[in-house]
Formats: structure tokens, sequence, C-alpha cells
């Protein structure tokens, strides 16, 4: 396929208009920062400059449109968090081409799941990287990408387990970086620390293009150790880090910890299920700086937090309130939260799918359960969809319990989330087995293994597998998820 489609469903069009503060922008023009020599991205031993940045942008650029690559172009990649991930980001806007990162951590089923929903122009394998970086390098003023232009594909679990390629603009990201360095209170002298995937939202979002914004320092982590992240945060004066709450537990944990570590560290902005008041109480004494609430999504990156100006107490009772422009409402029938604004994505790969994602008048369908109090403070209250959040990834109960009941022994399952101070949430999964089958066919080793063989991401795996003689069902023979729930 290569490229990309349009989508032209009901969004409103009252952030369109042209003047706005999201229009007129691309993610090239908005990387374009004054050249300096001061290091801005760290990845090991790698330091590199806005202008070495800019040069390898440049020749990446051109080894891609050598290899056919043109404006709309889906680009894919599996890499971990490095300085050449970046680098092809970068690289794909300069062009004008759409940058399709997976999960470094995805097994083969789940990558050729999420990329046969796109069928990329170009595949980059690591192997080719040396070759794209060695290509003439593509001149800055060739920029053949439009403001509404799709920038980006992310993936990210549907409930019913099978991945959605969620299309995201320049225009929209644009807005959305320039928007947080004021909602965050970050500036040029700021560094972040990006243990999160940067094929995810918060990690394209924290650790690319708000400092490529911004000027500020971006420091890499390929494989998040607490141990070594306290060292970074010394050595690189970190003062700002984004996540689950399965990194700051991780630091506050760690046998290295101390005040001195940490010192840098000013603001950490914490999302995912287990961010309770609590929780940051304990963060924000333990790490002695100022910790907040704040959610979003895949399809809507940080549409509330507390904002710079609001008090250090104020993103620890709720998830925030609104960024910029975006408008939250509950829907009375449902409690469900809808959310609109100009950093909502443009709509999934398949058209269908992007239909039922949004309800009349552009409002996008979160999936989520919320309350919004007459200061239109946001408090998320539970989910619709049957979603595990485990360490910031989204797992579907519904992919757990297929992979489990395509084994032999397994007749029925049902996966919940058991709640985990360090991950917010692990998989738990309840199976009844077949008749005949010997009672630990099915243990969590067995459990491992066959997820393994199938080529399913490990953090999807079950971490805890229990066998019962019948699973507690509802009047109409439906599995019954709350009693289930409680059995854990």
């Amino acid at each position: 396929m290569g490229v990309v489609p349009t989508h032209r469903h009901t969004r409103a069009r009252w952030y369109r208009r042209p003047g706005g503060p999201w229009d007129g922008l691309t993610l090239d023009r908005m990387l374009a920062v004054a050249p300096t020599r001061r290091s801005l991205l760290v990845d090991g031993d790698w330091r590199l400059s806005s202008v070495e940045l800019n040069h390898l942008t440049a020749c990446v650029a051109g080894g891609l449109r050598a290899a056919g690559v043109r404006r709309r172009d889906a680009v894919a990649w599996q890499l971990p968090n490095c300085w050449q991930a970046v680098v092809l980001y970068r690289a794909c806007w300069r062009l004008g081409a759409v940058a399709t990162p997976v999960h470094n951590h995805a097994g083969p089923a789940d990558v050729e799941a999420v990329l046969g929903q796109v069928g990329p122009r170009l595949a980059v394998d690591p192997t080719d990287l040396d070759a794209l970086v060695a290509a003439p390098p593509l001149a800055p003023s060739f920029r053949p990408a439009r403001p509404a232009d799709p920038a980006v594909i992310l993936f990210t679990s549907g409930s019913s387990g099978s991945p959605k390629a969620a299309i995201h603009t320049h225009r929209g990201l644009a807005h959305k970086a320039r928007l947080m360095l004021d909602v965050h209170g970050l500036a040029r002298k700021d560094a972040v620390l990006m243990p999160a995937p940067l094929a995810h939202v918060s990690g394209l979002l924290n650790g690319v293009l708000i400092p490529g914004a911004s000027g500020m320092r971006t420091v890499l982590q390929a494989r998040w150790d607490p141990d070594a992240a306290l060292r970074l945060i010394e050595d690189e004066r970190v003062s700002f880090m984004i996540g689950p709450p399965t990194f700051f537990v991780g630091l506050r944990d760690a046998p290295t910890f101390s005040p001195a570590a940490v010192k840098s560290l000013r603001l950490v902005s914490c999302g995912g299920a287990g961010v309770t008041a609590d929780f940051v109480k304990d963060t924000a004494d333990a790490l002695g700086c100022r910790v907040k609430r704040t959610y979003g999504s895949t399809e809507a990156p940080t549409v509330a937090t507390a904002h710079v100006d609001d008090g250090k107490k104020a993103g620890r009772r709720t998830d925030g309130r609104p960024t910029g422009e975006v408008e939250l409402r509950i829907e009375p029938s449902s409690g469900e939260l809808l959310v609109r604004g100009p950093e909502v994505f443009a709509g999934y790969t398949d058209p269908v799918r992007t239909g039922t994602a949004f309800a009349r008048g552009g409002w996008f369908r979160t999936g989520d359960r919320g309350i919004i109090d007459d200061g239109g403070w946001l408090t998320i209250t539970g989910r619709l969809k049957d979603l595990i959040i485990r360490g910031g990834e989204n797992i579907a109960t519904a992919e757990v319990e297929a992979v489990c009941e395509a084994h032999p022994v397994v007749r029925h399952a049902v996966a919940v989330g058991e709640l985990d101070r360090r991950l917010g949430e692990r998989v738990v999964v309840f199976v009844v087995l077949r008749p005949g089958a010997e009672p630990g066919s099915f243990d969590r080793d067995a459990c491992r293994a066959w997820f393994e063989a199938r080529g399913v991401a490990r953090f999807k795996t079950p971490e805890r597998v229990e066998v019962l003689e019948n699973l507690p069902t509802l009047p109409a023979g439906k599995a019954d998820r709350e009693a289930v729930r409680r059995l854990v």
C-alpha cells in the first residue's frame, strides 16, 4: 500500500479555522531550533547537538528518498530508545513521510498484525541504518509536508485485542508540543529522562517533540533500570520526568536511592492505573519535587493535568484540568468521557473504526468513565473497555484470553488486572481446563512458554495463572468479570 489514506469524518471544524494556534506549522519546521553545540540528545556515550542532529536528519532523509520514500508514504521501524529512532522520526518529517514506529518489545505476531494495517513503503531494518546515515544529505529547504498531512501512526490495543493504528497530523502534534511547554512550565534549561518507549505517544511527545520545540535536552534510556536512572538523573541534571507509577516506585525503592541523586528533579507528571492521591504525596515527599497526575491516551495525548500556575497540591486529588483549547464532557447515560480538540488524532487507518470512535460533533469516545467537578477538574473513575494497564502498556483482556484458549488444554479463560504497587496492574488469568487435562498442564510456566511460542509480547503474558473448575457467570451465561475480579 505505502500511502496513508485520508479520512474525512465528521470532526468539529472550530479548530480548523485559519490563524489558530494549531495552524500553519509542520514538525520539521517546529524542530528547526537555532544551531548549537550544546548536547540536546544523550544516548549512552552518544551526545548529539542540534547541529549534529540536523546533519543526521538530512542524511537519513536523503537515504529514505533514495529508497523511494515520498510524501505521505509510511516508514516503519522497531527499535529501542536510541538516537537512531529520534533521527528516523525527524527524517520522515523532513520528507513528508509518515513515521510508523513499532514497540520494541512487540512479538512477531504483534508486528505482523500492526504492519498489516499500514503496508509501509519501507520497513527499516537496524542493519539498514548505517547506509541511510551515509547517504547524501537532503537540504533543509526540501519540505514537502503540509500542516494537515499525517505525520505519525501509533498503535494501541483495542478492547477486542486487535491493534488500532491511530493517525496524528503535523499541526496537531506541533500544537500539542508547544502547548505543553507552557502547561508544564518547561524551558531550554530543562532536561527530560525518557525510559518510556519512543513508539508510545508519551515517549514521542515528551522525548522528541517537546524537547525539540524548546531546545531542552533529552536523555534516553533503552531499558528501565532504576539504579541506572538515578545515575543519569544526577549526572545529566534531569529536571522533568513523565510516565506510569512503575518508574517512580522503582526510583524510590532502588538500593542506590538518595535525595542527593534526585535533587535536580523539579517536576514529575504521572498517569495510568495506581496514580492515587497517596501515591502522589508519597512520591513528592520521596523525590523532593512537584508530582502531579495527568490524563491522556494514544488518540488524545495529555488532555488534562495541573498547570504550572495551579499550585503544588492541585494535581493530587484529580487528574487535572483541560489543556489549551481541548474540551471535555461526560456522556450522561454511561459516564463516559468524551474529548474534542486540536490534539485529538485524525482517525484510524481503518475507516470503520474511525466512524465508531467519534460521536456526533467530532467528540472522541475515550472508553474511560470520569467526573468533572464545578471547577472543570477531571477525575477518571474507571474504564468501559476491558483493558489492563501494566507499566503504561495497554493490554486487551480479549487478546490474552484468545491466546490462552488456543492452548489445547484450556477451555475457557478470563483475564483481569491485579493492582500492583510498582506496575499499576499485573495480568492475571483464570482458566477452566478441558476434561481429562492434567492439573498443572497450564501453570504459569506453561502459559509463559505458550505465549512466547505464539510470538506475543512478554508484557502481555499472564504473571499469575489460576485454574478453576468453573468460572462465575452472569444469568445470560457470560463470564461474570466483576466476580472474577473479586477472586483476585
